[in-house]
């Protein structure tokens, strides 16, 4: 006679471990990278061309718009510069911002400061 093969429950080992925390993917630009950094620069460099574009035109006084405009641009070289060196910090210290609060003040003040260069040319009539 044969015998069937038997089947005895086994039971879930207890969870002794935590779960592993959720990180952030590395992805280009995030801020405290090289890229971060580039695109900072990048920035930076084209908000100082178009503030010197529009203060070296011959009626720059005569256009309100172009005072408003500088007035946001202005805004966006500090927003720019202080970002940057914060990639550079991070740079320098090996570490990348992979902070959810941190990254999501940094996207929100880029939303604010593009809503700020974009809100000039918007007309509310």
């Amino acid at each position: 006679m044969m015998s069937g093969p038997a089947v005895h429950p086994v039971e879930a080992p207890p969870m002794t471990m935590a779960a592993p925390m959720v990180r952030m993917k590395d992805f280009q630009g995030m801020p405290g990278t090289l890229g971060s950094l580039f695109l900072r620069l990048c920035q930076f460099v084209f908000a100082v061309i178009s503030i010197c574009v529009m203060v070296t035109t011959s009626d720059f006084p005569s256009v309100t718009a172009f005072s408003y405009l500088v007035a946001a641009v202005g805004l966006q070289i500090i927003w720019s510069l202080v970002l940057a060196i914060a990639d550079v910090y991070a740079i320098l210290v090996k570490r990348s911002y992979r902070n959810v609060a941190i990254v999501s003040l940094f996207a929100i003040g880029d939303g604010l400061s593009y809503w700020d260069l974009i809100g000039i040319y918007i007309d509310p009539k």
